[in-house]
């Protein structure tokens, strides 16, 4: 037991309520930017119209997860108000000041994020339906019970951490072993950098790397996801092994999760998936007798339980057992043939399953948006729109842009891979034929200059990187092929 106690996660606390808190302060300004013109008043999935379905029955209701929208009228301005308000605090709790009063303060701040976005997400509809949100959500409940500056970080809260990391990163390695051959066969490397949804500046140069590379990727991968994780448990051990040895081999469980995280957002643009994985990971880091926590001087105040206030011990404790009545699904999940992925096991989005890219597709199909400002166009008439993610210009070089989340960018290369065009589609199309001004500046180009295009149309293409030759003999970074007008002009009616 001793050992074990000496084992201080200041620095893991430090790193976990920052972290975490960063990343909301990157959402709610992602929603603040997108939700309008997305599943605003006016937008292409109107969250008003969600709202109004849930409230017609208590059956629909109940499917709606909770959100402060239920009881407050859903407006814009509103909408604007709460991501302003979670940005601020979110900023707070980064520098770190309510940090420096009693724990029920930054426990009231984190579960104010928590409730809020859980308000903006439960209404996101298919914009929203990102394991990542739920990921963010859990996260963001934990980091409240990490307490106060001035008391020891709570150890049963920190083993909480290791279980969301571990059900994330073991479950997305079950669901390779379980998905396509291809991970199985070592080879989805050798097309997953290319065929991603949103490649970033090095994602060509990764994928031109040699194919033994790619293979080592993907042992490497399974390495890191279905053995490093259990090693994250290895400071438990210090309560019947004395000494440093099983907090050091967290701290090396906890190293490699990171290294491998850091990799994937070096050659690609997840959102903040990959980002929380690494703040997640620092909670591997124990070391004993390092960090502020040993140096603490006594406290004469009355009620304290190795350094904690006797309600906080009682309530991080009842945390932790709700965590271990509540995580009987996600564990069971993980050893199910029919294995879920990204999936939640109530309304509250508390212990979850995780799992990402089960399968990856090995050839890139890109549908392009084209407006023309011509009665009767021919084909030099018509103007491609440009994304700010996705890929379009052959010529540009992709963009950094997580943990920033482009919604639409990322919609864009889920259609390709439906049966259908769906909903959200179609009216993302009028919107472009009405020159809507919140659709336009969810793009990075508008080839009219916000003038009405007088029609516009899908073209479908299969993209690949281009090869060191292909680029020095054409500056291009992409190559385009297989051209198919997927949906023929269309234009409003008069």
């Amino acid at each position: 037991m001793d050992g074990f106690a000496a084992v201080d996660f200041e620095f893991a606390r430090q790193v976990l309520q920052r972290g975490v808190a960063a990343l909301y302060v990157v959402a709610f300004l992602s929603s603040l930017n997108q939700f309008p013109a997305l599943l605003g008043e006016r937008g292409l999935l109107p969250a008003p119209e969600l709202l109004a379905w849930a409230q017609g029955s208590k059956t629909r209701g109940r499917m709606l997860r909770p959100t402060l929208f239920r009881r407050i009228t859903y407006t814009d301005r509103r909408l604007v108000a709460l991501c302003t308000v979670g940005m601020v605090v979110g900023v707070a709790l980064v520098i770190g000041l309510p940090q420096l009063a009693p724990p029920w303060v930054p426990m009231l701040c984190f579960l104010a994020l928590w409730i809020g976005y859980m308000s903006i997400s439960s209404i996101g509809q298919t914009f929203y339906g990102f394991g990542w949100e739920m990921l963010l959500l859990e996260a963001g409940f934990l980091a409240a019970f990490l307490g106060s500056d001035d008391q020891p970080p709570p150890v049963l809260v920190i083993v909480l951490f290791w279980w969301l990391l571990f059900r994330l990163e073991f479950g997305a390695g079950m669901i390779k072993i379980r998905g396509g051959r291809e991970w199985r066969d070592l080879t989805a490397l050798m097309y997953h950098h290319e065929t991603q949804p949103m490649p970033g500046p090095l994602s060509r140069q990764a994928h031109l790397l040699p194919r033994w590379f790619h293979k080592s990727e993907v042992v490497g991968n399974h390495f890191s996801q279905l053995v490093v994780p259990w090693f994250l448990f290895a400071p438990l051990l210090g309560l019947v092994v004395p000494g440093p040895v099983p907090a050091i081999v967290g701290a090396i469980a906890a190293s490699v999760v990171i290294a491998t995280q850091t990799w994937l957002v070096l050659t690609g643009n997840f959102a903040w998936l990959n980002w929380a994985t690494i703040v997640l990971a620092f909670s591997g880091f124990g070391v004993p007798g390092i960090g502020a926590g040993s140096q603490r001087p006594p406290s004469d105040l009355p009620w304290l339980v190795n350094g904690m206030p006797l309600y906080w011990v009682v309530a991080t404790a009842a945390v932790f057992v709700l965590y271990v009545v509540i995580s009987w699904p996600a564990a069971r999940n993980l050893a199910a043939r029919r294995q879920l992925m990204n999936a939640s096991f109530n309304r509250w989005q508390l212990a979850n399953a995780y799992g990402a890219f089960g399968t990856v597709t090995k050839r890139r199909i890109e549908y392009v948006i084209e407006g023309t400002a011509a009665e009767d166009p021919g084909e030099t008439d018509w103007r491609e729109y440009g994304f700010k993610g996705k890929p379009g210009d052959v010529r540009r070089i992709p963009r950094q842009w997580a943990p920033y989340h482009l919604r639409l960018d990322w919609l864009m290369w889920f259609l390709p891979l439906g049966r259908s065009l769906e909903d959200w589609f179609t009216a993302f199309l009028v919107k472009l034929l009405e020159a809507d001004a919140a659709t336009l500046r969810l793009l990075a180009e508008d080839p009219l200059h916000g003038e009405p295009p007088r029609a516009i149309r899908v073209v479908s293409y299969r993209y690949r990187f281009a090869t060191r030759a292909e680029l020095r003999a054409t500056g291009d970074r992409w190559l385009r092929d297989e051209r198919r007008v997927l949906v023929r002009p269309l234009r409003l009616r008069p």
